[in-house]
């Protein structure tokens, strides 16, 4: 078993933002022409926020997310945890993280946000695609947002009618 200092100092050292590949999607992403933000108050703490088109990125890390086992190339989500100190710990900590991540999506969706989640290591090997896809999102949901204006009823013709009291 490890020694408890030297298990502190490496999660110490685990970044939780701006890692290699979320910033790989950020310079991408930035290249064309997409603005974004990366620190918002939004539930759940997304890594790159569109505010206009309501659309949060989270890049997710494959172990804390619980994609590491297909990573490795394992059966099953259970078979990461075989040889492992604690694996009752670790497993009910990914579950529980895994959890989180499906009630702020679904939250983030209820307030009227499009939600895209994309692990590490698919960003490493297809960065390209991922940002293709995610620029569709915000190209679409801003092409929506146009559309919708265009479709306020216009008809009226306001010259003719008489102004509200106080104007």
């Amino acid at each position: 078993m490890r020694d408890p200092k030297v298990t502190s100092r490496i999660m110490a050292s685990v970044r939780n933002r701006d890692t290699k590949p979320e910033i790989a999607l950020r310079s991408a992403l930035w290249r064309r022409r997409l603005r974004f933000r990366v620190r918002t108050k939004l539930i759940g703490k997304p890594d790159i926020v569109f505010p206009g088109p309501h659309v949060a990125v989270f890049v997710d890390g494959d172990f804390w997310h619980g994609n590491a086992w297909r990573v490795r190339g394992l059966p099953s989500f259970d078979a990461q945890f075989e040889r492992m100190n604690n694996p009752e710990f670790w497993k009910v900590k990914l579950e529980t993280n895994m959890a989180r991540d499906a009630t702020v999506n679904s939250k983030l969706a209820e307030a009227g946000w499009s939600v895209y989640r994309v692990f590490e290591s698919r960003l490493t090997k297809d960065l390209d695609a991922v940002v293709d896809e995610i620029e569709q999102l915000v190209r679409g949901r801003r092409a929506d947002q146009v559309s919708t204006v265009a479709s306020i009823d216009t008809s009226r013709n306001f010259e003719t009618e008489k102004p509200c009291r106080g104007q």
